[in-house]
């Protein structure tokens, strides 16, 4: 199943709740970039064409434990996408390779 690349943005705000929004890429990120600011602050973005994605430290200050224990997160979650699109990628061409 193959669909046409998008990305889905959705909001909810319900009384009396602190509002909420989604980001979903269902297309290419363009760039995946970190860098440290001037001020001294850890950056992390994530572009498409249509939007913008980005992380940095609890209420822009100094980096907090939970600063780094949401850092480890992001760089597990990433490393175990990583794997999982290099196992399927390698399938899909043994598979393909295979039905030639």
């Amino acid at each position: 199943m193959t669909g046409r690349p998008y990305t889905h943005l959705s909001m909810s705000i319900d009384p009396g709740e602190r509002p909420h929004i989604g980001i979903s890429f269902y297309a290419s990120i363009t760039r995946a970039r970190a860098w440290v600011l001037e001020s001294g602050r850890p950056y992390l973005v994530l572009e498409s064409d249509e939007a913008d994605v980005t992380v940095s430290t609890t209420g822009a200050g100094p980096v907090t434990a939970e600063d780094l224990d949401i850092a480890r997160q992001i760089f597990n979650a990433a490393a175990r996408y990583l794997a999982d699109c290099e196992r399927i990628h390698a399938e899909h061409a043994q598979a393909s390779d295979s039905a030639a």
